[in-house]
């Protein structure tokens, strides 16, 4: 009997084989068929070609589109020009604001190529930049799956996957007290009667699975998030309650009954509430299901009404605590700390600010809070009240949650216990799930969530010592939680922050050279504030306090103007007094670089054209007072935005016949990542420079060590082996594992050092011979542990003697921390072989011990 197996296996290669065959004859095979047809797609590929060669993108597109649609045997054929065509045409649709041609464009594309990453990866770019990070990063995530090696895809994935599932979700799934306290609370109420359950923002889907394990007889779940409801769904189905539990793609204020629910349910659980409490809208949410979706709350005249015909919500309710606190590291990131930079006064120009504000003043895009986990920041903090009751809220009280949002400004008077500079209001709360559990996050408690941070924002610096009293204002305006200190009562008299007012209107003005006087000048307030205010973002304010970065900056330029005048009067000294020299400053955000360039110029002489990238007006119209108050000519610094046709290709020449003096590229994200496309922008700057000109940092050198930092594990992905609650969740939330934490302090990160700092990566700017896209180190283990992660930063080489370092005091920048994915144990003594890989802007590093001539793999992370 012959071999079934063979003959099926050959009979395969002989259709594939007949398959390529017929796609190869296929153009012939149609040109036989049906002539017409053919000569069109003919035609029309020849048209294709002809645009592209004439820069008309636009018509090649729709050449390709009528040519693959006709003809779908001669898309392998086509791949590349179709790839080239679409980038070039969006591009150009993009650059003119046709925001909805290029959508339609790219959906188009995909119709014809549903699986190309390239393409996929491409349209996820352009939603990111257009601010549609959750779309952006689910086509990233695509993108991987179809090849999970593909580089570009997955540099953007992990500069995204933040917003795709927050690292929140990974340390809330580890956080096992807070998961057993949230079981045993709906496990209580559902034994207790409340069995149709309706699980606000599931995420996961832990709570509602929670409710059917409990014995609830009936499930629904909402998430407005897509990334989340799909892995919602994933993770319910492996848990087999898919048939039991009902999750929705919608936001629980869209959700009616009977259209989505079929009747209201007895038992609400959620967990959507922010460092805050409030951000997140729960308010909002619990109103809408106290009127829409859930029974009525117990009513105090019928005690003997049942569960099944009440309704509750778990949490029940929640108590808010705050304090004053002085942080050097929050003052330096929400007010300007210094009076000058880089030889220029900052005094002048008035009030700057970070969009942080609960003031009656602020912006309306301006956040109420941010957020730190105040046991994490550098320098610590000092408490200058104690903890003080500010809020109690019963979620299970709709009546209370309607009045909450309505209710006027409440005022808290709080005492002051230490002497200091109040920078910040510091909030957390008590989250009370039933009678019998409660969660703190208190910043003394290790849990997933950060506290919530009120900066001071008042142009008074206030100054208090013991037995003064603060005047907090509380609020819950736009379902957001507000608090804003507004005076210091001080031996019986009120002074107001902003106003300088007593609660009568009447003293700040009336005497201000008798007590009153003396006591704003302990406040150290002042009664010259310029009428201007500026808002700049917390890093662009950190960036201006930086007094290190700016100085150096300085230092170095004046040393090449210097070096470039010298060479000048060598030269022709007739041509150095008029031929000016241009300098670009190219940072991304706010930046005095170029302001700081021009006015050195003047100061030695020199003719001197700067030009500043600066995009924003308002930040324009701050260089500009800057200049004004510093005495720049106001012709020295223009803005290059107004100077280029295309504003993504701001490398180009000042004028047609000239070139660069210097260019200062913004190399490192206040994240701690290299920038993306670094060295090819660097790469183009070299080709606009003059001789003697530089590209400002000429040089980056990447320094890291091994660490053993459980924390980072905690908050890269859910660890361990057993389920989370009973729960198979990890493998699929770990999917979005990201191995590189960003945002951080390695000066105050809970970890042991296993070795020294030791140089990983050098990048040079202005020599690209030196570079290298692959590095091998050896590291000395100096203490036994499990290398979990290697932190690491940079030292910027301004020129061959000037350094700034990302990690430092003063910086403005964070580090950041590749995780291994499988943690490595080392003995003090041992080597460990690091290799570096640097991919465009991604850098990866692959850990390996060594035992004598052999090795063993431990982990891979790329950041």
């Amino acid at each position: 009997m012959p071999n079934e197996t063979s003959k099926s296996k050959k009979s395969k290669r002989s259709r594939r084989a007949a398959q390529r065959e017929a796609q190869r004859e296929a153009p012939r095979e149609a040109t036989r068929e049906d002539p017409a047809r053919n000569e069109l797609i003919s035609r029309s590929l020849e048209s294709a070609q002809q645009c592209l060669l004439q820069q008309d993108y636009g018509t090649a597109f729709v050449h390709y589109l009528l040519v693959l649609n006709l003809a779908p045997v001669l898309k392998d054929f086509a791949r590349e020009s179709f790839r080239f065509t679409l980038f070039k045409w969006a591009d150009e649709l993009d650059s003119l604001g046709r925001i909805q041609d290029l959508f339609d464009s790219y959906e188009q594309a995909l119709e014809l190529y549903p699986v190309d990453e390239v393409i996929v990866n491409s349209m996820g770019e352009h939603l990111f930049r257009m601010g549609f990070r959750d779309e952006a990063a689910a086509h990233f995530h695509k993108a991987l799956k179809l090849r999970p090696d593909f580089p570009e895809a997955k540099e953007n994935f992990y500069r995204v996957a933040n917003w795709l599932v927050e690292r929140w979700h990974f340390l809330m799934l580890n956080d096992h007290g807070r998961n057993r306290k949230y079981q045993l609370a709906i496990q209580r109420a559902v034994q207790e009667g409340f069995s149709t359950v309706l699980d606000i923002g599931t995420g996961t889907g832990i709570l509602g699975m929670c409710a059917k394990k409990a014995g609830a007889s009936e499930v629904y779940a909402c998430e407005l998030s897509k990334t989340m409801y799909e892995l919602g769904c994933e993770v319910v189905s492996a848990n087999n309650m898919a048939d039991s539990i009902k999750i929705l793609h919608m936001k629980s204020l869209e959700m009616e009954i009977p259209k989505d629910i079929p009747k209201r349910v007895s038992l609400v659980v959620t967990e959507t509430v922010d460092a805050g409490l409030l951000g997140e809208g729960i308010i909002e949410s619990l109103i809408h299901a106290w009127k829409n979706l859930l029974l009525p709350p117990p009513n105090p005249e019928e005690p003997l009404s049942t569960p099944s015909q009440t309704g509750r919500v778990i949490p029940a309710g929640a108590t808010v605590f705050g304090m004053a606190v002085e942080c050097q590291e929050i003052r330096r990131h929400h007010r300007l700390c210094v009076p000058a930079v880089g030889g220029l006064d900052l005094e002048a120009v008035g009030e700057i600010r970070s969009p942080v504000s609960c003031s009656v003043d602020a912006d309306e895009s301006a956040e109420p809070y941010t957020t730190e986990r105040l046991s994490r920041l550098p320098g610590g903090f000092t408490a200058l009240t104690e903890p003080c009751r500010v809020l109690d809220i019963d979620f299970n009280n709709v009546q209370e949650l309607e009045g909450l949002c309505c209710s006027k400004t409440t005022r808290l008077r709080v005492p002051v216990t230490q002497e200091g500079v109040v920078d910040a209001l510091a909030v957390w709360f008590q989250l009370h799930l039933d009678q019998e559990n409660s969660i703190s996050t208190g910043p003394q408690e290790n849990t997933c969530w950060e506290q919530a941070i009120y900066p001071m924002q008042s142009p008074a610096h206030c100054s208090v010592k013991c037995g003064d009293e603060l005047l907090v204002e509380v609020s819950c305006r736009d379902a957001y939680l507000r608090l804003c200190c507004v005076a210091v009562v001080r031996d019986g008299q009120t002074f107001h922050l902003d106003s300088m007012e007593d609660d009568d209107g009447l003293i700040s003005q009336s005497n201000p050279e008798v007590d009153l006087c003396s006591a704003l000048a302990s406040l150290q307030t002042r009664h010259d504030t310029p009428a201007n205010m500026f808002t700049l973002e917390c890093s662009e304010i950190a960036l201006l306090n930086n007094v290190t970065y700016h100085n150096s900056f300085r230092t170095a330029l004046d040393k090449l103007l210097t070096s470039l005048r010298a060479s000048q009067e060598t030269q022709d000294p007739e041509v150095c007094c008029s031929e000016p020299l241009y300098v670009l400053d190219v940072s991304e955000g706010f930046s005095v670089l170029s302001l700081m360039a021009a006015r050195l110029g003047q100061d030695s002489g020199t003719v001197l054209r700067a030009y500043s990238s600066v995009e924003k007006e308002q930040h324009q119209a701050l260089l500009q007072l800057l200049g004004q108050s510093n005495g720049v000519e106001e012709s020295a610094v223009e803005f290059w935005l107004s100077q280029v046709d295309d504003e993504s290709a701001l490398l180009q020449r000042p004028a047609s016949e000239k070139l660069w003096s210097a260019i200062m590229l913004d190399c490192i994200e206040t994240c701690g990542l290299i920038r993306q496309r670094l060295m090819e922008k660097a790469t183009l700057a070299r080709c606009l420079l003059e001789d003697g000109g530089r590209i400002f940092p000429e040089r980056i050198i990447i320094h890291g060590l091994l660490v053993e930092a459980d924390t980072l594990l905690q908050e890269s992905a859910v660890q361990g082996t057993d389920p989370t609650l009973g729960f198979n969740i990890a493998p699929f939330i770990n999917q979005f594992t990201v191995p590189v934490h960003v945002f951080l302090d390695l000066s105050t990160l809970e970890c042991t050092h296993l070795s020294d700092p030791a140089e990983l990566f050098t990048l040079d700017l202005m020599n690209t011979n030196n570079n290298y896209d692959s590095r091998d180190i050896r590291v000395r283990v100096s203490a036994s542990g499990r290398v979990t992660a290697i932190p690491f930063w940079y030292q910027i080489y301004l020129d061959a003697d000037l350094t700034v370092s990302t990690f430092s005091q003063d910086s403005h920048w964070k580090q950041a921390a590749v995780v291994l994915q499988c943690p490595l144990v080392v003995n003090a003594g041992d080597w460990v072989r690091l290799t570096v890989q640097l991919h465009k802007s991604s850098i990866s590093i692959t850990a390996v011990r060594e035992e004598g001539e052999e090795a063993t793999a431990a982990g891979n992370a790329s950041a």
